[in-house]
């Protein structure tokens, strides 16, 4: 009988540890849950990047804060106010380019970048093409007026420079107005201030419709993020770059018409 007792003694104690065990594991394990989504609450990245990958690269930054709690302070303008703001602030810790080639003129100030997405430029029209332009030899044509970029200060803009002085027809374009950002390009055809524009395949306004055209295939390029040597905040930029490689952030890009790099 008493061997009986403490078998029972010794079955009620083992359930009760079990049972206090059990709690702590699922309160350590919520912990844990709880610290990891707060591991970069405090920190802060400041980021610059393309106006028109402004809407994108919006939603990635308020996603990456909601889930780690890393405040993002991103400055949205033209490349070359960037590139002049890296050199004479030296301060900042990632650079989303339009292009690599936007990366050359703060080189120095690069530790390494990572390739993004593709950045397609094509040509636009209004919907319905009422000018039947067919490619970019058309915008030579009478009465054609065309919206380009800041051929000095936007990739977008020294990429129609190329594209049209490749052809040979630059000089031959009716190029009523050059614009500091994508977004602004995108605006004057949308408002009718022009006929076409050359403009990245994301930024295409709904009123719009791109010509089906290989006359720009030449001229894709792709979106890189580059750190920057100033940058101090080693934990929470690792954790960024790392996220935007994951797969929430593919999304986000293909869902705002850009194509992701496999």
């Amino acid at each position: 009988m008493k061997l009986k007792k403490w078998l029972m003694v010794l079955l009620v104690m083992g359930t009760i540890v079990g049972l206090v065990s059990g709690c702590s594991s699922k309160a350590e394990g919520s912990q844990e849950k709880a610290d990891e989504g707060q591991s970069l609450a405090g920190q802060t990245l400041f980021i610059y990047c393309g106006a028109g990958m402004t809407k994108p690269f919006g939603e990635i930054a308020d996603q990456f804060k909601a889930e780690t709690g890393c405040d993002i302070q991103v400055v949205y303008t033209n490349a070359a106010q960037i590139q002049n703001q890296i050199q004479t602030t030296g301060e900042g810790d990632l650079f989303i380019a339009g292009s690599a080639d936007e990366l050359k003129p703060v080189q120095d100030k690069v530790s390494e970048s990572t390739d993004l997405v593709k950045h397609i430029p094509v040509l636009a029209v209004k919907s319905g093409n009422p000018l039947g332009i067919t490619g970019l030899n058309d915008l030579t044509g009478t009465g054609v007026e065309v919206v380009l970029g800041d051929g000095e200060a936007t990739p977008i803009g020294k990429i129609a420079n190329k594209a049209l002085t490749d052809l040979g027809i630059l000089n031959n374009v009716n190029v009523i107005a050059r614009a500091a950002t994508a977004p602004e390009i995108a605006n004057a055809l949308s408002v009718d201030e022009c006929n076409a524009i050359i403009i990245w395949k994301e930024n295409v306004p709904a009123n719009a419709e791109i010509v089906n055209t290989p006359d720009l295939n030449a001229y894709v390029k792709t979106v890189p993020a580059a750190k920057l040597s100033s940058s101090s905040n080693t934990e929470a930029l690792a954790a960024f770059i790392t996220y935007l490689g994951s797969d929430p952030v593919k999304t986000i890009w293909e869902k705002n018409g850009y194509e992701v790099l496999n």
